[in-house]
């Protein structure tokens, strides 16, 4: 599972593909959730402005399991 770090209290899921290299682009993003390849905590999902917070999982047919880690701000 690889972990991808945030700096806020959460993600969007469109925000978060692109963050974790599974797409290039906010339309590719679309087009992978309409197609049911991705998984938010086992369920599916197909909102691209689905919240994300620390500690959830996203899994992406044929790109993997990732989970979303909080990070601190540094100043």
């Amino acid at each position: 599972m690889k972990k991808i770090v945030i700096h806020s209290g959460y993600i969007k899921l469109d925000q978060f593909l692109k963050l974790s290299d599974c797409v290039s682009t906010g339309g590719m993003a679309k087009a992978l959730l309409q197609e049911s390849h991705v998984l938010v905590n086992g369920e599916p999902e197909d909102r691209r402005g689905r919240k994300l917070y620390p500690g959830d999982k996203v899994e992406v047919k044929g790109e993997g399991l990732f989970e979303v880690a909080g990070g601190e701000e540094q100043a």
